[in-house]
């Protein structure tokens, strides 16, 4: 099956190879026009009929024009093309409520087979859409692949390393989680990596905090800031094992791709309480170390520092007698859920169109 994710240049997306489907984005297709790898609805659009694919596979919609996305599904059922949508998000990432609710209605009303990454998210979209939209729950699984780390182990230190990575975005709160690190931690030697993606004009303007958060990692030489265009799986990873424990401090979220990269590496994971991540772990319970888990769910905003600052303590205190190394045997345990979960794809994708 030739399969065009929607977009594609997520780990999500790129690790779902398999003998039974091809991904399409970044190759050539006989018209010579190459599938762009963040390819969106207009450029779709422009390039059909779309018999040249089986399967659009739709990720993040928030980016998407609701009549852009509904011409789309349009063409998508005139030229026999199964539609799937996996439903990272129960709230928008980007735009309002309104809008993500109304393209989620959309996507129902095409009657589009959905997929969802835990239980909870299945029946948080049932509430929003009033009916079960009939999710296929398939875990999210891996974001470092277990094969790439075969000839890799974590770095020692004799001093723990903290690692925060990812946009700047509203549902995280990078600002006082760096500020509070930086007052908190007080091992001369500890370190703070954060791996930022590029800012664009809005991190600076209407109330923008990347000039806070570049004033305060100026002020603490034990904090160092990289920046990139969009991380790679390879500099993840390469930030990931020169770390000990990874910063999670969502305000709001559903699930945590980082959260799976903390178990991947066998890193121990700050994490704030929140959507369905607690069901993420209870996933992998017995065979990954539990999070500090710090609580923001409940309590007025002025005490989520004193929460997270209580948390990282806590996280310090683990950290000193914990091991660093590699958990072979969980990565092998990786190894077969992937393989589950290429099956349960293939099912979906193969379903009637």
């Amino acid at each position: 099956m030739r399969v065009v994710h929607l977009p594609a240049r997520t780990p999500y997306a790129w690790k779902l190879q398999s003998r039974d489907f091809h991904i399409l984005n970044g190759t050539e297709l006989p018209s010579g026009d190459t599938v762009p790898t963040a390819v969106d609805a207009a450029w779709l659009l422009e390039h059909g009929p779309l018999t040249w694919l089986d399967v659009l596979h739709l990720h993040h919609i928030d980016f998407e024009d609701p009549a852009t996305l509904e011409r789309l599904l349009d063409a998508c059922l005139g030229d026999g093309v199964k539609v799937v949508f996996t439903a990272h998000d129960t709230r928008p990432m980007v735009g309002n409520v309104e809008g993500f609710t109304a393209r989620l209605r959309m996507l129902h009303s095409a009657e589009v087979s959905w997929v969802c990454l835990t239980e909870g998210s299945a029946s948080k979209l049932t509430e929003t859409l009033g009916r079960s939209p009939g999710a296929a729950v398939i875990p999210h699984g891996y974001v470092a692949a277990p094969e790439a780390l075969a000839g890799l182990e974590r770095e020692s230190s004799s001093s723990s390393r903290y690692l925060m990575f990812g946009a700047s975005r509203v549902s995280r709160d990078q600002l006082s989680t760096m500020a509070n690190w930086s007052l908190g931690i007080t091992d001369p030697d500890s370190s703070l990596h954060v791996l930022l993606r590029a800012f664009s004009p809005a991190d600076f303007v209407d109330g923008g905090r990347a000039p806070l958060l570049l004033e305060t990692a100026r002020r603490d030489p034990r904090i160092r800031l990289t920046m990139r265009p969009y991380p790679t799986d390879e500099e993840v990873v390469s930030a990931g094992l020169a770390s000990d424990a990874l910063l999670l401090p969502y305000l709001w979220g559903s699930h945590s791709g980082q959260l799976e990269l903390a178990f991947d590496l066998n890193l121990l994971p700050v994490c704030s309480r929140t959507g369905h991540l607690p069901e993420q772990y209870e996933q992998h319970k017995g065979l990954v170390e539990k999070p500090e888990w710090f609580d923001w769910s409940q309590g007025h905003p002025n005490l989520f520092g004193e929460k997270f600052l209580t948390a990282l303590e806590n996280a310090a205190a683990r950290l000193e007698s914990r091991p660093r190394r590699l958990d072979r045997e969980f990565l092998d345990y990786r190894t077969q859920e992937h393989r589950t979960i290429l099956n349960q794809y293939a099912r979906v994708y193969g379903g009637d169109r």
